[in-house]
């Protein structure tokens, strides 16, 4: 059984992998997705999505990351992933799945649902091109506006030899919106011959052995619930193995939360720190009251300096 901390744009980058990480339970990551277009990008693009590559490609507490890519050029896309495994990436993540208008638009993430030719030339290029111990896998909604071609799809990654696929069980036009349809996922199971891993609302132990009892898989991919429990994965290990285990207090959250705020400081511009701060404290707030009154203290500053104040107060 593996928990795969989910790429999320903006949210899960490199000094959130390495926090989440640190909490314990999750055995691998996947990279905010390296937009590609109609060139083999520099290495100094990659490292900076994916600092692990410098790390032997794991985050500091020895947690894999695999690499994402998003485009829709197979042999642009072939080109970069060649590029990302020479420079020790563990493993090449293909991106059908990324609902957002701007990437739609440059035909990118969930729109290439609507073209199964064009997903299998795709992922039996990037397959083709890096070296053959180096896993490709890729994640997948269940459709674009609708779910008639999820079949069709999965079929298609899976015949271009992918190594494994991911399912957010939405469609991109059901976006985020409950429930996720964890029964589609065990019907692309039985339609494809390569591991499949389930992905979309698992917020809580309960909703884990949900979602492994409808659609069949062990293994699990959680965004949005390790960024609002950062003890997630670790509870659903224990809850497995019938171990007690203290849930992580609001006081060692709010720990990670204030170096979170110190280290993204450091990496971007200071007009955008307090953006990236309150977005987690809005997630977190879904699980921690205490995250709710800090968000409300904090929504209106924007100084960094402020910022820290109002942590320590």
């Amino acid at each position: 059984m593996k928990i795969i901390l989910a790429p999320m744009e903006g949210v899960v980058d490199y000094t959130m992998r390495d926090l989440l990480t640190q909490v314990g339970g999750i055995d691998q990551c996947v990279t905010e997705f390296v937009r590609v277009s109609d060139r083999v990008l520099p290495a100094k693009v990659f490292r900076r999505l994916c600092p692990e590559l410098l790390n032997g490609g794991k985050t500091p507490a020895g947690v894999p990351v695999i690499l994402q890519l998003l485009g829709s050029d197979p042999t642009v896309l072939a080109g970069n992933a060649r590029k990302a495994a020479k420079l020790g990436a563990l493993g090449i993540d293909l991106n059908f799945g990324c609902p957002a208008k701007t990437v739609n638009k440059s035909k990118g993430g969930a729109v290439l649902l609507d073209t199964p030719e064009l997903i299998h030339e795709i992922v039996k290029a990037v397959r083709i091109a890096v070296p053959e111990g180096t896993p490709v896998t890729a994640k997948m909604r269940l459709g674009n506006k609708d779910k008639s071609l999820a079949f069709d799809n999965a079929q298609a990654i899976a015949e271009a030899k992918a190594d494994g696929l991911t399912v957010h069980a939405r469609t991109k036009l059901e976006g985020y919106r409950p429930p996720a349809h964890w029964e589609w996922i065990a019907h692309i199971r039985e339609q494809v011959d390569i591991p499949v891993t389930a992905n979309g609302e698992v917020w809580s132990w309960q909703d884990y052995e949900q979602c492994r009892e409808v659609s069949g898989c062990d293994d699990v991919m959680i965004g949005r619930g390790l960024v609002a429990r950062p003890d997630l994965a670790k509870m659903i290990k224990h809850q497995q193995r019938k171990e007690d285990d203290a849930a992580l207090e609001w006081s060692h959250v709010l720990l990670l939360v204030e170096r979170y705020l110190e280290r993204v400081e450091q990496d971007i511009a200071a007009k955008y720190v307090h953006g990236r701060l309150k977005q987690w404290l809005f997630h977190l707030q879904r699980e921690y009251t205490d995250a709710a009154v800090l968000f409300e203290k904090v929504k209106k500053i924007k100084e960094p300096s402020l910022l820290r104040l109002a942590l320590h107060d």
